[in-house]
């Protein structure tokens, strides 16, 4: 199929003939008048104009037929922010039922397949360095200098015939919120612990370096191998110390469950509705890439999602809590240490 060609535009050419017209946008669709004429692209697909440039050179761009990259990714966005069916697409765009489906999961394919662009761990002493300074900043303590990242897990709801299950998305992002690894696929009654222990980050060990943690909450053991993670004090909390360690891990920590919460308010249909289950069809996977490209190029959205509170049932993680429990009362020790305040003036 050809879009309809307004008047006064340009027509896109074939290389092979040139000046003949190959595609012409129809103008007269709401949707791609504002977007080619450079409104705020925001209510509509829930992404910055920047975020959809970058997403587009990402992306591969030579298209064979007359959608062309642009008009695909709009179409992609627009579903993704609006939760809408196919068909409500297909009527939005103007073009067939059929077409909608298949370019919604073209894109998906292509977008998941540049995952490793987009959410990778950090790859230089720098890069960590960064890290590291912005949780201590983030929790307001110099024990925290050698936290490398948060981890939390969030649930997608899947199509069945019966309830309404869902999966797991596991994640860790660093101290901006930003994924840098994911893990999907394992069924929303399996306990957080379980799913991190089957995931690549706990049994590869290859993140966090020697020396340093990550961040979570109390679902989570307390360990210091395979993968170091210090978890909160559970309730109640026993001393001065323990509770002042508990507030500074909370200030870092919270920073997953913003990042959860920014990527749900952005596209909340996609986490709120029912999803196809397919082992190339990963929206929610996509939504953490969008995430991350977004915060790229400063497209940040407010969550609207207030966190959570600390969980506190270990489930399976009761076995291993104790081999974390040292290095985190030495934490919580320096913590509570008085620090070194330089004085003002010499009175020798």
């Amino acid at each position: 199929f050809k879009f309809p060609s307004p008047a006064g535009h340009a027509p896109t050419t074939s290389p092979d003939q040139n000046q003949t017209p190959y595609c012409r946008i129809n103008l007269s669709v709401p949707v791609l008048d504002r977007f080619f004429n450079d409104d705020d692209t925001r209510p509509d697909f829930r992404l910055s104009r920047e975020s959809v440039n970058v997403l587009l050179n990402h992306l591969n761009q030579d298209r064979r037929h007359c959608c062309g990259a642009t008009i695909e990714v709009l179409v992609f966005a627009f579903w993704l922010a609006s939760g809408a069916s196919y068909r409500v697409v297909s009527r939005v765009f103007a073009i067939p039922h059929s077409t909608v489906h298949r370019i919604v999961h073209r894109v998906t394919e292509e977008v998941a397949a540049i995952r490793h662009q987009v959410i990778h761990l950090p790859r230089t002493p720098e890069d960590l360095h960064i890290v590291s300074h912005g949780f201590k900043e983030l929790a307001r303590h110099r024990a925290f200098l050698k936290a490398a990242g948060a981890i939390d897990c969030c649930h997608v709801r899947i199509k069945s015939r019966k309830l309404v299950p869902s999966i797991i998305l596991q994640a860790v992002c660093d101290h901006q919120g930003r994924f840098i690894d994911t893990y999907v696929g394992w069924p929303g009654s399996v306990h957080d612990s379980r799913a991190l222990r089957n995931s690549p980050l706990y049994q590869q060990a290859i993140y966090p370096p020697p020396g340093h943690f990550i961040l979570a909450d109390g679902g989570y053991p307390c360990l210091q191998h395979p993968l170091p993670l210090i978890t909160p004090y559970k309730r109640p909390v026993q001393g001065v110390g323990a509770l002042r360690f508990n507030s500074h891990h909370s200030r870092a920590r919270c920073i997953i469950e913003r990042a959860f919460g920014m990527m749900k308010t952005r596209f909340r249909a996609i986490f709120l509705q029912t999803q196809e289950v397919h082992h190339t069809f990963v929206p929610h996977v996509t939504c953490a890439i969008l995430h991350n490209i977004c915060l790229g190029v400063g497209d940040v959205v407010a969550p609207e999602d207030e966190p959570e509170d600390d969980v506190q049932d270990e489930g399976e993680a009761g076995l291993e809590a104790g081999s974390g429990a040292l290095w985190r009362d030495r934490l919580s020790a320096e913590v509570s240490a008085l620090e070194e305040v330089p004085l003002d003036h010499d009175y020798c």
